[in-house]
């Protein structure tokens, strides 16, 4: 890590991006790689092998021996296989070789990555694609070059190709609204994401000594430390100098890759920190964060820290998110989601608005079951998180705005019946004309939409494939009608107002995390899915089958097939979890008392010898044991109900939830008792005491 930092200089430096490819590559090449991406067109396999080789030597400048197809399975993190490029030169030595045939295609084993079904064990082989709008980059002596997966049949086995898609189909269809609004310039719409990144760090000499969370990534066991967060002197606070040097390591890291982390700070918790990124393209934001949390882990290692991704690693304080910021942007660099100054502006900006608000009411179950797992249901719905309740906050100014549609009034003149879209300015809406609402599961903030509810480990590949889509969709239902109205803005007015009337049941500007916003969600009649077992199936029910095949998202197959992946994924990680929690219990907890016990044993023993009083030690000896016994009983209860998992993935998921996770919380619940009362030297490893205030 360099003392000083010349930014500008090496920022993207390790990345095989459009300015390093101008430089290296002759411009017909270059020309017909650009025709690649604006067009979508294949490329020759004479115009790969020029680039392959360009590509080649810049990364053997700088050191690379190696390159790998990085692609993103459904495990949620990314997987590689790394090639060297020698090839014998028939002399006993070697020449450095890469291909346009290597760099265009790969084969991976595919039988060894979740498939849901879609693959059998023994049909092992898979490809991976060259996605030609992913820059190269090189890392750790290897080429890294983003690519697409899939079967040998042709289905998708992982994130980005349906994204991809997700981005082709909202570009198609937001370009039909703005050619109806007289914009022709406009070539692509691209979805614009910048995901904030919450985490933890800890000592790595306390991590070692916890075995829940080398095995499970979130403490099983740990009774509250008499101080958590609630000084809120964490939160913005001076940054420790050990978490500060790796912060700085961290960014130097990033900036090479062109990652643009951009904010760095202490979140709410004890030892938590968030990064936020600028805004990019969907695709490049969803590389950028696989990186950043890959990059997070191994620059923690390096100053002896280990970063924690899980949801809810800690009980008792806060939670980890990850806020993923959407809108859509043009190619002439408009934003989509900000209003515009003219009657017509206004007007396009509404048909946007009122799009993604119906498109939310409508599939608001589909955005739920997108950041749905495990670690998430610990987290969502606490006072730290968006409750499960899809809701858009909007904010005053634009909500007053929406109300005036639907009641037919005039948000400006009162003398005014009805305000005429399309005819009448909107009034300005400055970006920051409201508090923020952090209760909001989807929140406006001026330019773009804030979606709260993913986890911080997950991929947010899920939750934006289902934006685009859902955007897609609604779109495309306006376009038509507009499309084939006689009078356009008569149709454009009652569209709006239809939209914003029929669907206002999702706008929402109070507490979300208040008991009455639950009455008042379940009397409007939206979705109130508590936990995943709750939410998974309506993942995959008719509705969204037809939205996602019919705009060519997925077939029916591949989305069927990621819900069995998250049923079973959900299914593993509590079965780990509630196996850990009994070893750890019944092979370090409960020995660890016993000795405690065996002491006061001795101790009364010896007080009563000498006539003294021993009632302290009579007193805490028969609660633990009483403690022990009741912890041992609980243990064995929780392995003879393991014993009898069912089968099936949504009966399995179903008993997991309904059986084993409150038999892991009782199990929880009686060491943490016992922890408070057991002489610490004594206990098995770090408390909550250690781990977050070292």
């Amino acid at each position: 890590m360099s003392p000083y930092l010349n930014v500008p200089e090496i920022f993207g430096s390790d990345v095989f991006n459009e300015a390093t490819m101008k430089q290296r590559l002759a411009p017909d090449v270059y020309g017909a790689w650009k025709k690649c991406i604006q067009t979508g067109s294949s490329l020759p396999l004479d115009v790969a092998n020029e680039i392959a080789e360009g590509m080649k030597i810049w990364a053997t400048e700088k050191g690379a021996t190696h390159y790998t197809h990085w692609f993103q399975p459904m495990t949620g993190i990314t997987a590689e296989k790394h090639d060297s490029f020698i090839s014998p030169s028939g002399d006993g030595k070697i020449i450095m070789e890469f291909s346009g045939k290597e760099l265009v295609r790969g084969e991976s084993d595919a039988s060894s990555f979740p498939s849901g079904g879609l693959r059998a064990t023994f049909e092992a082989r898979g490809y991976t694609a060259w996605d030609p709008t992913a820059f190269a980059f090189v890392k750790d002596n290897s080429l890294y070059i983003p690519t697409c997966f899939f079967s040998y049949t042709g289905e998708a086995l992982d994130k980005k190709t349906p994204l991809l898609r997700s981005m082709d189909e909202v570009s198609r269809e937001a370009i039909r609204i703005l050619r109806l609004f007289g914009d022709n310039q406009t070539q692509r719409v691209t979805a614009s994401v910048g995901a904030e990144q919450e985490y933890f760090l800890l000592p790595k000499d306390l991590y070692a000594q916890r075995e829940d969370l080398r095995l499970t990534g979130r403490t099983l066991f740990g009774a509250p430390a008499p101080k958590g967060e609630e000084l809120e002197d964490h939160y913005f606070g001076t940054i420790r100098t050990r978490v500060s040097t790796f912060m700085k390591d961290l960014d130097e890291q990033l900036w090479r890759l062109g990652i643009l982390s951009k904010t760095k700070h202490n979140e709410v918790a004890p030892c938590q920190h968030e990064l936020a990124p600028i805004y990019s393209t969907a695709n490049s934001a969803c590389d950028a964060n696989q990186l950043i949390m890959e990059i997070m882990k191994k620059c923690a290692a390096k100053h002896n820290l280990v970063c924690l991704l899980h949801e809810k690693p800690f009980a008792c304080v806060s939670g980890s998110g990850k806020h993923n910021n959407w809108s859509l942007a043009t190619d002439t660099g408009k934003n989509l989601f900000s209003p515009g100054k003219t009657p017509r502006q206004n007007a396009q900006f509404l048909v946007f608005l009122a799009a993604f608000v119906k498109g939310v009411d409508e599939y608001q179950d589909f955005l739920r079951c997108t950041v749905a797992s495990a670690g998430n249901d610990r987290r969502l719905g606490s006072n730290e998180a968006p409750p499960v309740i899809l809701s858009v906050y909007l904010g005053d100014e634009l909500h007053a705005v929406v109300d005036s549609i639907v009641n037919g009034s005039n948000y400006t003149d009162p003398e005014k019946s009805i305000m005429r879209i399309g005819v009448d300015v909107l009034p300005p809406i400055p970006k920051d004309t409201t508090d923020r609402n952090r209760t909001s599961p989807l929140a406006f903030t001026g330019n773009k939409f804030e979606f709260r509810m993913l986890g911080s480990s997950q991929s947010i590949a899920g939750p934006n494939i289902a934006l685009n889509t859902i955007m897609a969709e609604e779109l495309s239902k306006f376009a038509d009608i507009l499309e084939n109205a006689e009078d356009f803005d008569s149709a454009l007015h009652t569209l709006v107002c239809d939209t914003f009337t029929q669907h206002q049941r999702i706008l929402f500007s109070g507490n979300g995390y208040s008991d009455e916003w639950r009455q008042e969600a379940q009397r409007r009649g939206l979705s109130d899915l508590r936990n995943t077992t709750q939410a998974m199936p309506s993942y995959a029910s008719d509705k969204n089958v037809e939205l996602v095949t019919k705009r060519g998202i997925f077939t029916e197959s591949e989305f069927r097939a990621r819900n069995e992946i998250y049923l079973e994924a959900y299914r593993k990680i509590i079965n780990i979890e509630a196996k850990a929690t009994a070893d750890i219990a019944l092979r370090q907890i409960i020995p660890a008392v016993s000795r405690y016990c065996a002491e006061l044993a001795n101790n009364i023993s010896v007080k009563k010898a000498a006539g003294c009083s021993c009632k302290a030690e009579a007193a805490l000896s028969e609660k633990l044991s009483t403690g022990t016994d009741k912890l041992y009983d609980l243990c064995e209860q929780l392995m003879k109900d393991l014993k009898n998992t069912p089968t099936g993935n949504v009966e399995a998921a179903n008993y997991f939830s309904d059986i084993i996770i409150p038999q892991m919380d009782a199990v929880r619940a009686e060491a943490d008792a016992l922890e408070l009362i057991t002489d610490k030297c004594y206990w098995p490893f770090p408390t909550y005491s250690d781990l977050l205030f070292y």
